[in-house]
């Protein structure tokens, strides 16, 4: 059976009952993991012997806690105290990662809310875009070699490698045409060119030409004229070469453009900039790399830092004989006076900077530290030593690089507004080496030539630059202007210089000191990172944006050097979260009670610090599925917040929301609902609009509602969540992955399999790169999709995902965790469906053993095992006679 027709159908004994998909409401990094059962119900035609009916999913039976097999991810918000100020900083973790609610057999997430209260602070921002690549990639672009010839082993090929590398440092080797398709295809953020033997290249181009992340085709062969014929009507090959010499040039050539044109930069528009409450709507990158600025730049570094660089780079360009020369060179003999050389030298320094900037590496960018800082120190030394040159006149100095379409239309909107290059920027005076720049990236399908025309005025002290000429690696025979990480310009006019070709002429316009608009601003984000030393404030950052290896990496360390019980609180509070966040959970506890000990020992006992170490228990035990405990420490901490904060205070919306989402978890709908809009309330008078939080709300409302069979209410507000969210947040946010899932929980239940499956799909695409392997929201989306192909009928396949399920759950969770009685019953509803009643009836009765103790005896899951059970109990009896 597949289909999940309720059964509460009284008049039909024989029906079987499937669970129906639970939510979650987790909210981003931490947050518990909340199964809900939804109750769609299979119905089983036992009348009729062992024929089965599959009847699609009733809407009725969705009621209360019964559910079908879906789990829906509720989101819990963990509060963290902080290290120099009881303020609380709400992080809105990935509210779609954890599974909500007990359920039985789907996984929705929904949303439960961390909420960290670090160093000093206001609220943070969702999460940001910083993305783990792949690998640590050390470049914008990656090379793929194709040719059926190629032999490692052979001297030749090690000396071409040798070669190409030096131009681009990752290369991937194919033999075959379809290898070189997938590797194109596992292209994320990069470019990529392409070097093809005249043999293969002539069926393999017309397959690949079309592919956006394709910059560039190389013929090699060994007869050019044989090609030359058919490779003329393909524009992205850009030569036909008998020699690697060759090919490295026009490479070179090819790596200088698109390292151009892929500077981080980032557009906001009038409306974005019109108030400071819209924070959350900005985009992720002109928000984390002025933050990182500041912190980086105001941070003491040891001489250490270098030979830490030095390994960290090592490990990017393994292999790479040419660049590991430089590293050496670089760790021996680099100096803060020589860091403009540095970064004018064509190597792994401006490689790495520009491409981690871009995608936000967290990791490379800390390592960095150090030389952002110094090249910056030394462009602000020499602007006071050359701006009494300029005469106190503005200048124009020129830019030219290409930008994709979807980035020219934001650049088109934001006429008016502002924009940021959020790396440093390196400018000419020569219009005609920059329109050159501008031109060659309009030739590119899908890119837009823009000549950036910027008026300097030279008195603007609030953003340095400097003529580096006379300091550059080059010998520059331009007058190149170099200025500060994340220039901010203001966007006066755009004009289109050809009508053939896509080229556009931009006006920019330094920012001054005196830009209201940009100071409140930037004022608003400085709040982001709380108060406290650079370090403190760099570890608030990561747990916003979800680098928690790293968060955990830089706590520890700071945890050994302070002895100040308020830091050493807020460092126990940070790793208490990151382990949270990893699913983790008993070493969660175990921090967060260091916290707690140290709270209770110094602080009075209504302090808010309290409080918030009870709401971060409780959320660990929440995911852990030990309702009584999590709804103990929940009400703990809001006991606290109701005599110590004003009534709409964010940290009782968090409260409100964290009770409200056990009681999802516990069946009791009617009360998890009042405490969702009691939350939703107070967020809706003090939050801005598009504020994550808000979303959080929406999605844990639309979780109650689809627990209570209401699926247009529910799908109303998932949606609510997901505009919000995807406005607010990065692309592979696990808030992102929640509310996908939680979507296709409610097409699930309305049995439109193929579009639930294909939100499901979306989920687990982003969390599997976001989470580790055996991470609980994993098994939720394997379980849910599980049940899906079991509604499809496709069983070989259900039975696989829910055993995925079922394998993580089993290596994380305690023996009497709610998921895995989800998981035994979904296992046992395929082996019903298969007619394997024995295998079925003994999940059933794992299921039910794990519910019985876990659960209210009212609780709809009990009953609707108990059914399953006794069907399958008929079903054997029927088929002995």
């Amino acid at each position: 059976m597949s289909g999940s027709k309720p059964t509460q159908n009284a008049g039909v004994p024989s029906n079987k009952i499937k669970m129906s998909p639970l939510k979650s409401t987790q909210n981003a990094a931490a947050s518990p993991n909340k199964i809900k059962i939804s109750g769609s119900k299979p119905i089983h035609n036992t009348t009729t012997s062992s024929n089965k009916i599959k009847m699609s999913r009733s809407k009725s039976t969705q009621n209360a806690a019964a559910s079908s097999n879906t789990i829906k991810i509720s989101e819990s918000e963990p509060i963290h105290n902080t290290a120099t100020s009881s303020n609380k900083i709400k992080m809105s973790r990935s509210k779609s990662t954890q599974n909500a609610d007990a359920s039985s057999n789907k996984i929705k997430m929904r949303g439960s809310e961390p909420t960290q209260s670090t160093a000093a602070s206001s609220k943070s921002t969702a999460s940001s875009n910083i993305s783990q690549p792949r690998q640590r990639m050390a470049q914008n672009y990656l090379l793929i070699w194709v040719d059926a010839s190629i032999d490692e082993t052979t001297k030749d090929c090690q000396n071409t490698l040798v070669q190409l590398k030096s131009v681009v440092n990752d290369v991937n080797i194919c033999t075959e045409p379809d290898q070189c398709v997938q590797a194109l295809n596992k292209v994320d953020k990069e470019q990529a060119f392409v070097i093809i033997s005249g043999s293969l290249g002539q069926h393999l181009v017309p397959e690949i030409h079309g592919m956006p992340q394709l910059d560039a085709i190389y013929i090699f062969c060994g007869n050019k004229s044989r090609h030359e014929g058919w490779a003329q009507n393909w524009t992205k090959i850009k030569g036909i070469h008998t020699n690697i010499k060759d090919i490295c040039q026009a490479l070179q050539l090819a790596v200088k453009q698109c390292d151009q044109d892929t500077i981080a930069v980032s557009f906001l528009t009038r409306n974005e900039i019109a108030s400071t409450d819209n924070l959350n709507q900005l985009e992720p990158t002109f928000m984390y790399t002025q933050l990182f600025k500041e912190i980086l730049f105001d941070m003491e570094y040891e001489e250490k830092a270098i030979k830490d660089l030095a390994v960290c780079c090592r490990e990017v360009f393994t292999d790479n004989t040419i660049e590991l020369k430089i590293i050496n060179e670089f760790e021996r003999d680099y100096r803060p006076q020589n860091a403009i050389w540095w970064y004018t030298r064509e190597c792994f320094t401006y490689k790495m900077l520009n491409q981690a900037l871009r995608v936000m590496n967290a990791d490379i960018i800390i390592n960095m530290g150090f030389f952002l800082r110094d090249v910056h120190q030394q462009i602000k030394q020499l602007y006071e030593q050359q701006v009494s040159s300029y005469g106190r006149k503005p200048f124009i100095v020129y830019r030219g690089q290409g930008l994709m379409k979807p980035d020219f239309e934001k650049l088109q909107k934001a006429n008016g507004g502002l924009m940021s290059f959020n790396n440093f920027l390196s400018t000419s005076k020569d219009k005609e080496v920059s329109l050159e720049f501008a031109r060659r990236a309009s030739s590119k399908p899908d890119t837009v030539g823009i000549l950036f025309i910027m008026s300097i005025d030279p008195c603007i002290k609030s953003t340095p630059f400097a003529c580096i000429t006379e300091l550059s690696y080059f010998e520059a025979q331009e007058e190149e202007i170099l200025f500060a990480m994340h220039t901010v310009f203001r966007v006066s006019a755009i004009k289109q210089m050809d009508n053939k070709n896509e080229l556009y002429q931009v006006e920019l316009e330094l920012t001054s000191d005196n830009d209201q608009q940009l100071r409140l601003l930037t004022d608003r984000i400085r709040e982001e990172a709380g108060g406290g030393t650079g370090w403190q404030r760099l570890g608030n950052l990561l747990l916003k944006i979800g680098q928690f290896n790293k968060a955990e990496e830089l706590s520890n360390v700071l945890l050994e050097q302070t002895s100040d019980a308020r830091e050493r609180t807020h460092y126990y509070n940070q790793l208490g979260c990151v382990k949270n966040s990893q699913g983790d959970y008993e070493k969660a506890i175990w921090y967060y009670e260091q916290g707690l000990e140290i709270c209770q020992k110094t602080l009075p006992s209504n302090h808010p610090d309290l409080a918030t170490s009870y709401n971060n228990i409780g959320s660990v035990y929440h995911n852990m599925g030990e309702h009584s405990k999590a709804l103990s420490y929940y009400e703990k901490a809001l006991e606290i917040e109701e005599k110590t904060l004003p009534s709409n205070h964010p940290s009782l919306a968090i409260s409100y929301s964290n009770i409200g989402s056990v009681y999802i978890k516990m069946g009791e709908y009617l009360k998890a609902l009042s405490f969702h809009e009691k939350a939703l309330e107070i967020r809706q008078k003090t939050l801005p609009s598009n504020h994550p939080d808000l979303a959080t709300s929406y999605n844990n409302i639309g979780i109650v509602y689809d627990h209570m069979g209401e699926n247009s209410k529910a799908l109303s507000y998932y949606e609510k969540a997901l505009e919000i969210r995807g406005k607010s947040l990065p692309s592979n946010h696990p808030s992102l992955a929640t509310s996908y899932n939680n979507i296709g929980s409610v097409y699930d239940h309305m049995g439109e399999n193929s579009k639930a499956l294909s939100y499901y799909e979306k989920a687990l695409e982003i969390q599997q790169k976001t989470l580790p392997s055996n991470h609980p929201l994993l098994a939720a989306s394997y379980n849910n999709i599980g049940s899906v192909y079991d509604n499809m009928g496709e069983y070989s396949k259900a039975l696989s995902f829910h055993e995925k399920a079922l394998e993580i759950r089993q290596k994380t969770l305690p023996s009497s965790h709610p998921d895995l009685a989800t998981s035994y019953n979904n296992i046992g509803l395929v082996y019903d469906n298969m007619g394997e009643y024995s295998k079925a009836l003994s999940y059933y009765e794992r299921a039910q053993d794990i519910n019985q103790r876990t659960l209210p005896p009212t609780h709809p899951h009990i009953k609707i095992t108990k059914e399953n059970i006794e069907i399958v109990k008929k079903e054997i009896i029927n088929n002995k006679r």
